[in-house]
């Protein structure tokens, strides 16, 4: 196997280094206005390396309220987005809605970052592993949470099928299917929480079109990533257990895989601290 388990120093982190960015930062969200479509971004702002986060299908800019804190007060500028078909980004009447990672390349381009890290969870994971295929030079490290990664080879296809039988496994409610039931069973108020966040973060403006991905993502195009890369699941995900977590890191040269006990699919809000402190030592070596 290639990739690595490992579980990543903990030690302190350094402070991020300066890099260019020259948009006014904002902090409590403001649009891009893109080719076609309006992004709603946050943006702390500052000199500090750049990290963009990508939130799940269920979430929004809203979700990351326990990872930006934590990641500015290390030195980094952390910026997050609603993606078409999430919270207040928009697209023009009767535009293409073209791929969410066009719409990431165009924001960073628009905010001057030429080099930033790059943590996606779930659907947001599918994103960033196509925009590191799409635009390898830009991301100095990669995360990738949760996410069964969009992966389309036929026998991954239908062990997806297997884990989630449709229309069953859709019906549920959606903290049934991304929160573990560890975390629900312990913390009912913030469940509640991810909840509302979720019911917040549904688009504004009905019927944006689903946006395919850049690349057809294949095993094979995987293995042709040179990115350092980090994958996170939790041990209770229903979407990406360890085992399929695991056929992904293997693809992936120099890959590591951290598994986050009891967590389901919402690692990063099930155990923030975990998570955060992950993520952390891992992007302070990139």
């Amino acid at each position: 196997m290639r990739y690595a388990i490992v579980v990543l120093a903990l030690a302190a982190l350094p402070q991020a280094g300066p890099i260019e960015g020259r948009q006014a930062p904002a902090p409590d969200g403001q649009f891009a206005s893109l080719e076609s479509r309006q992004l709603w971004y946050r943006d702390t702002g500052g000199k500090g390396v750049p990290v963009v986060l990508l939130h799940a299908r269920t979430g929004s800019v809203l979700a990351w309220e326990k990872q930006v804190p934590a990641f500015a007060a290390r030195g980094f500028r952390v910026i997050s987005y609603d993606r078409l078909g999430s919270g207040r980004s928009r697209l023009a009447a009767d535009a293409a809605p073209g791929t969410a990672a066009d719409d990431l390349h165009a924001l960073t381009t628009q905010l001057g970052l030429t080099r930033f890290h790059l943590v996606g969870t779930a659907a947001g994971g599918i994103v960033a592993l196509d925009y590191a295929v799409s635009f390898p030079a830009r991301v100095r490290a990669l995360v990738v949470a949760n996410s069964i990664g969009g992966v389309q080879d036929e026998d991954y296809v239908a062990l997806g099928r297997r884990l989630r039988p449709s229309p069953q496994f859709e019906a549920l409610p959606p903290e049934f299917r991304e929160v573990g039931p560890s975390y629900r069973a312990g913390d009912p108020a913030g469940t509640a929480r991810w909840m509302e966040i979720e019911h917040a973060s549904r688009p504004q403006v009905a019927g944006t079109a689903a946006q395919p991905n850049k690349n057809r993502m294949t095993f094979a195009r995987l293995e042709s990533l040179r990115v350092p890369t980090l994958l996170i699941t939790g041990a209770a995900d229903l979407y990406a257990p360890p085992p399929v977590t695991r056929l992904i890191a293997a693809r992936i040269p120099g890959a590591q895989l951290v598994v986050i006990p009891e967590a389901g699919h919402s690692a990063y809000w099930e155990d923030p601290e975990g998570f955060n402190r992950f993520v952390l030592a891992f992007l302070a070596k990139h």
